[in-house]
């Protein structure tokens, strides 16, 4: 298999012509793409061998963290083996000879929705339509031929579905990315002649300075962080506190993910994680990939 992803099924999540299938296409311009229902049925696709790898999206620049795949990711034992940021141009879609002045309702993924909120309002579309992803909004309005709804979606889905594009770049913030992971049954072997970065996740002991104590076996060594996220700890959702003052009380624990710009072919990360390994509860890689240095 070639970097262009020859002879590779790569599953994503969606229907054909959603902006994960574009994202997986950049990835692996020459792969043959798996669409999936949901997130969990992706990576499910890549654990069964029913596809090679999985692009599915981690954050986006306007709508943050895509909660679900960060559990999903602690669920499951696939090895993130790169990123990927493609740039959202949302489009309004809608079925041949209809006009945006016949248009009352806009039907797309709520994220999509919520990107587009000021320019649907100054088109006078006032109501809106949520369903589970932008390609499939295209879909319906196209199979059931609807007059007064449009579509926000891809070009690629206007192009797939037969809907004419009746205005582009619609988002009301035109600097639109989104992160996309690239997931493997297998990791792949990290190296340092090019930017790669590196994704953790941990849990630590409570206790005043815990988190500060596990960030800086990285600032000691000069490891940039790029991203730190927290996430209630679904095996030990809660904790009993008894800080002497009051009556005990149930607190979350949390998992913490963490990206670092640094190679785990480095000396100094492994350092860094055998130094955090000890006080830490819980540590995980989830992948050791390149850095995405090309344009989104």
């Amino acid at each position: 298999m070639d970097a262009s992803g020859k002879g590779l099924k790569v599953a994503y999540q969606g229907c054909p012509g959603a902006y994960s299938e574009a994202a997986a296409k950049k990835a692996y311009p020459n792969c043959q793409t798996v669409p999936c229902e949901h997130f969990d049925t992706a990576f499910k696709a890549v654990e069964n061998w029913l596809a090679d790898r999985a692009v599915l999206p981690l954050e986006n620049s306007l709508g943050g963290s895509i909660h679900r795949n960060f559990d999903l990711l602690l669920r499951h034992r696939l090895h993130i083996v790169g990123e990927v940021r493609y740039a959202v141009r949302h489009c309004l879609l809608a079925n041949p000879g209809v006009k945006i002045e016949n248009l009352k309702s806009a039907m797309s993924h709520p994220q999509a929705l919520a990107q587009c909120e000021n320019t649907l309002t100054d088109f006078g579309i006032e109501h809106r339509e949520a369903v589970d992803d932008t390609a499939g909004a295209a879909k319906i309005v196209a199979e059931r031929q609807l007059q007064d709804t449009g579509a926000i979606a891809s070009l690629l889905a206007a192009e797939l579905y037969g809907l004419d594009v009746l205005a582009e770049n619609i988002q009301d913030d035109k600097d639109n990315v989104t992160r996309f992971m690239m997931l493997a049954r297998e990791p792949i072997i990290p190296r340092t002649d090019k930017p790669f970065k590196t994704s953790i996740v941990f849990s630590l002991e409570e206790g005043p300075g815990q988190l500060f104590k596990a960030l800086g076996v990285f600032a000691l060594r000069e490891i940039n962080l790029t991203k730190i996220e927290s996430r209630p700890h679904k095996k030990r959702p809660l904790r009993i506190t008894d800080d002497s003052f009051s009556t005990p009380s149930k607190q979350f624990d949390y998992l913490f993910y963490v990206d670092l710009e640094a190679s785990m072919a480095d000396p100094k990360t492994q350092n860094a994680l055998g130094n955090l390994k000890e006080f830490a509860t819980f540590l995980r890689v989830l992948g050791s990939y390149p850095t995405d240095m090309n344009e989104a």
